[in-house]
């Protein structure tokens, strides 16, 4: 069973309605501000998220859930985003929406527990005799092949490497120089290379390199201390899923057969449950000896009355497991329909689910916070606009929606460019809302010219 050398699979994801989310901009006493970390209003809810962080830090919310409940365009996304945003990169916040789960060639509980373990980290602690320094030598010693022909094959590689107390020539096995390639080291580059498995690691260019540029793509660190040769303690953050992904990825041959038939799997397959329950028995192993910690992240399902009563069944029996992430659900439905049966309920989730739940509220925005929020948007955006407009454009959100008056921010932006100005007025908010219709200005007309349209 592999535990190192895990290659991350992470989804990387950029909302890009929610990028100016910093945090969710609470004093230290846990009390909200009203403007702060991108975040406006919802006081109560921001700071009910606030205790929640702070459970999570405190790992007393394993398999617990939260539900965000609310109108929509009222910031339900915004606070669970800012919820990982204050845990920081280091724990694992998995997003997905409830549509997810309908695929052809995965089950649904296939998918959700996917996404539960992409959801759970474990910090991988270890001490490994390692030599590490600054590269100063790199030279590989050829030979001639061998196996005849005209080519030259490296036998070994002289590798210098330098610390602040001193200096060291190694001769290396060919295998290691080939990760030495992989890596793109350098001389000047801070390297380290494990005694026991030969695995190179990158650390960055040695600041005795430092250029006076202001902004530059390589990361700068410092000569290591102490003797080349030494026992460093290495961590490793990765999760359950990755594990999953890196035992269950069969290790073919390089024939044409197994070629072949890794071309015909099918793209998407299924990690059977007794490799996980494999996997979750080493990952205890290792906890029991203090090798890893696990870290319980954050799975956060947008949409949750998408799931069905399948759905939330295993839902019920996942959060009672013994490896649980924390799991926050948003919804904006009331009463409505349990996809799957003809029951009703509140929000569209069973009833039974509904009990272990601890649940958000958060209500419509002000047009004070209406005003706000689009300041924060047009400051992220780095456009302009007077102040006449911003208060014409708020006023066009109380009687539509937010999310529409933040649409029209960037079309008037536009407008404004065209025309030559280098702010937003008050004419190019009346000129555009005029040219788009938000969802209840078209409803309206589709009632009073249904004739025209085919129904």
């Amino acid at each position: 069973m592999k535990i190192e050398e895990v290659k991350s699979t992470t989804k990387t994801q950029r909302i890009a309605s929610h990028s100016h989310i910093k945090g969710l901009g609470l004093k230290d006493n846990g009390d909200a501000l009203e403007v702060s970390h991108g975040l406006c209003g919802q006081e109560k809810a921001r700071e009910a998220a606030g205790v929640v962080v702070d459970m999570i830090r405190s790992k007393k919310m394993a398999g617990k859930a939260l539900l965000m409940v609310g109108p929509p365009g009222t910031g339900k996304t915004a606070i669970s985003l800012s919820i990982a945003a204050e845990l920081g990169p280091k724990v694992p916040f998995c997003p997905m929406v409830g549509s997810e789960v309908y695929s052809s060639e995965v089950k649904k509980t296939e998918i959700l527990m996917e996404n539960f373990r992409r959801a759970i980290g474990l910090r991988i602690k270890e001490t490994k005799e390692v030599w590490e320094g600054e590269v100063t030598e790199i030279t590989p010693e050829e030979v001639e092949d061998p196996h005849g022909g005209y080519g030259k094959v490296v036998s070994s590689v002289i590798v210098s490497l330098k610390t602040t107390k001193g200096q060291k020539q190694l001769k290396l096995d060919p295998s290691i120089y080939e990760n030495i390639q992989k890596e793109k080291v350098a001389v000047g580059d801070v390297i380290y290379i494990e005694a026991t498995s030969g695995a190179v690691k990158r650390v960055g260019r040695s600041d005795a390199y430092a250029t006076e540029y202001d902004l530059e793509a390589e990361e700068y660190v410092p000569i290591p201390k102490g003797d080349v040769h030494k026992k460093k303690e290495i961590v490793q953050d990765v999760t359950l899923h990755d594990l999953d992904i890196a035992n269950a990825r069969p290790q073919g041959g390089h024939d044409f057969l197994s070629l072949m038939s890794q071309i015909n799997r099918p793209k998407k397959t299924e990690i059977t449950e007794k490799l996980r329950l494999e996997i979750n028995k080493v990952v205890n192993k290792y906890i029991d000896h203090g090798i890893a910690e696990l870290v319980p992240g954050v799975l956060f399902i947008d949409e949750v009355h998408m799931l069905d009563i399948e759905c939330f069944t295993y839902l019920n029996r996942a959060l009672e497991s013994n490896l649980a992430p924390i799991v926050i659900l948003a919804t904006n439905r009331g009463h409505c329909t349990i996809r799957g049966t003809d029951m009703k309920s509140p929000h569209g989730i069973p009833v039974d689910l509904l009990d272990r739940l601890l649940i958000i509220r958060t209500l419509p925005y002000s047009l004070n916070e209406i005003v706000q929020i689009l300041g924060i948007r047009c400051a992220t955006e780095g456009i302009e606009i007077e102040e006449e407009a911003l208060a014409q454009l708020a006023t066009i959100g109380t009687r539509t929606s937010l999310r529409f008056v933040v649409q029209l921010i960037t079309p008037a932006s536009v407008l404004a460019q065209t025309l030559g100005k280098l702010k937003i007025s008050t004419e190019e908010i009346n000129e555009i809302s005029s040219l788009f219709y938000d969802g209840k200005s078209s409803a309206k007309i589709l009632q009073e010219q249904a004739k025209f349209y085919i129904s």
